[in-house]
């Protein structure tokens, strides 16, 4: 992937920032840590380690080749130049860094059973920052551009980067010449912010780029209000160096460190590892996978209040708005219903809690239901007493599953293989028989909630975001809908393989969804 870039500037000396920063706020002696150039011969390297959890293996395995399920989160805000200045940017990534070690953790694999997160805890507070910075670019790009090349262009992340930051003015917002390409994102040259360093308001573009085995929407659209809290509050940049200071201290400033690492999904609701149960939540997923039945699918190529009023959420009405959108597209045949997609919050199921400050909120907490609903449309009543029925069967199947969560099998993990060829004769199952079905899914719906139930946006009043959009980089043939409100307004968007999906269906159900949009949400 390519990037336009700032303008190069002289690499950064390791302590001189702060240096310049604290001279006039400096820490008491008392507070053990010395911000500026620091002596690290009496520092010790320390490194930390731990296996991925299945869940997370499910998402790493996949996204090896291309970054399948690679996220981002866009926000365009607007914001006086001084709040974006570089520096100030890479202050607030560097604290969020070091409350959420998995984002600047790496991977080492060692076998499809054994892979493992690796972080090795920063120097000091110099080497947090240094660390921030490296893996932070300054582009002039529009929202489309920015996200067009994570989706389409070449990966931004890998093993050894496991998130990235982007802050982007768009070209029509710069009032100088744009500077010629370089290589991103690594690069040799550190790229500045966007001048001037004054109070005149202009438009920004942040990409959050995360792995989606660190964490999920929840983690990621809390950490952005986190970065914005920092970023858009009263502090002065001498005392967001201060907070990255006592942060770093406050982890690494006196003795060796247990608990860093978040630990995986299972973790954090233990049950005993035994092979009886192993074996039983088998045997109870493969049971609930033969009451799926679904047989519609896109022709693929070989290559608010108005919800209240029916009882149901903007989520549920979103799967209705699907199904109905499908029906009238007309694809596939009637007789075999719709199945539908989509995650499910287990974070309220955890039974163990960390202690501070090791209690991130950065780590993978989500497993997956179905909705199945009818393809057909009414031949007797109206659209929109069928609509809001399909929602509230939605809305009933959704609350179903959060009762009795499941995980993915090891299609999802990336790591199934066909049996080996054997001349016993096969075991009997002990699943009961049924005639075989469909159980093709149509579509994945990303369903949000809220968000403003997140975003406190007075806690930076000086900023004022305005447009929000989410994804991931897709797989062959996938296709995904992510639905939310946003400062008070419902916002939808599709994410698809492009070349996954015959000619024009794909056009066809996207008018159709925004005409249900219109019709029964309006």
């Amino acid at each position: 992937m390519s990037s336009l870039s700032g303008l190069p500037t002289p690499p950064l000396l390791k302590g001189e920032l702060f240096e310049d920063y604290l001279q006039d706020f400096p820490l008491k002696a008392s507070d053990g840590v010395k911000l500026g150039l620091v002596d690290l011969s009496s520092c010790r390297s320390a490194q930390y380690e731990r296996k991925m959890g299945q869940t997370e293996l499910s998402y790493y395995l996949p996204s090896r080749q291309s970054g399948v399920n690679d996220m981002y989160l866009h926000l365009g805000f607007r914001a006086p130049g001084q709040f974006v200045r570089r520096e100030r940017v890479s202050a607030v990534w560097a604290i969020l860094r070091l409350r959420h070690p998995l984002m600047c953790a790496r991977v080492e694999m060692h076998g499809y059973d054994d892979v493992r997160f690796v972080y090795d805890a920063p120097l000091s507070p110099e080497d947090a920052f240094a660390d921030a910075d490296a893996n932070l670019e300054y582009r002039r790009q529009s929202k489309d551009e920015l996200i067009d090349a994570y989706l389409n262009g070449s990966r931004t992340l890998s093993d050894s980067r496991l998130s990235y930051l982007i802050i982007s003015v768009p070209k029509e917002d710069v009032a100088m010449p744009t500077p010629p390409r370089t290589p991103s994102p690594s690069r040799t040259a550190r790229e500045i912010a966007v001048p001037p360093e004054d109070e005149a308001e202009r438009q920004f573009e942040l990409l959050i780029c995360a792995m989606h085995f660190l964490g999920d929407g929840m983690a990621l659209h809390q950490f952005a209000n986190d970065f914005f809290s920092l970023l858009g509050s009263e502090k002065s940049d001498v005392e967001l160096n201060a907070v990255l200071a006592q942060e770093w201290q406050n982890r690494w400033g006196n003795t060796d460190q247990d608990n860093v690492l978040p630990p995986a999904l299972e973790d954090n609701m233990p049950l005993p590892d035994v092979g009886f149960r192993r074996a039983a939540a088998n045997v109870d997923f493969q049971l609930s996978q033969q009451k799926l039945v679904g047989g519609q699918g896109f022709p693929r190529k070989k290559t608010p209040n108005n919800c209240k009023a029916h009882g149901v959420s903007i989520s549920a009405a979103l799967f209705a708005i699907s199904n109905i959108a499908w029906a009238r597209v007309g694809g596939g045949t009637k007789e075999l219903p719709a199945i539908m997609y989509s995650a499910l919050n287990l974070r309220p199921y955890f039974t163990v809690k960390r202690p501070s400050p090791w209690d991130s909120y950065w780590f993978l907490a989500i497993g997956y239901f179905n909705v199945i609903l009818p393809n057909f449309l009414p031949s007797e009543g109206s659209a929109e007493s069928a609509f809001w029925h399909r929602a509230r069967q939605a809305k009933e199947q959704s609350a179903r599953a959060a009762k009795h969560p499941l995980e993915d099998d090891e299609r999802e993990k990336g790591t199934w293989v066909p049996p080996a060829h054997s001349s016993e004769p096969p075991k009997e199952s002990i699943l009961p028989a049924r005639a075989k079905v469909s159980t093709a899914a149509l579509i994945g719906l990303s369903l949000l909630g809220n968000l403003d139930g997140i975003y406190k946006h007075g806690a930076f009043p000086a900023i004022q975001l305005h447009t929000l959009t989410t994804g991931s980089r897709q797989r062959h043939g996938a296709m995904l809908l992510f639905g939310y409100t946003f400062k008070g307004k419902l916002w939808i968007s599709l994410g698809y393989d492009q070349n996954g999906f015959a000619d024009g269906v794909v056009e066809k159900f996207w008018k159709e969804s925004l005409d249900c949009v219109e019709e029964f949400l309006g």
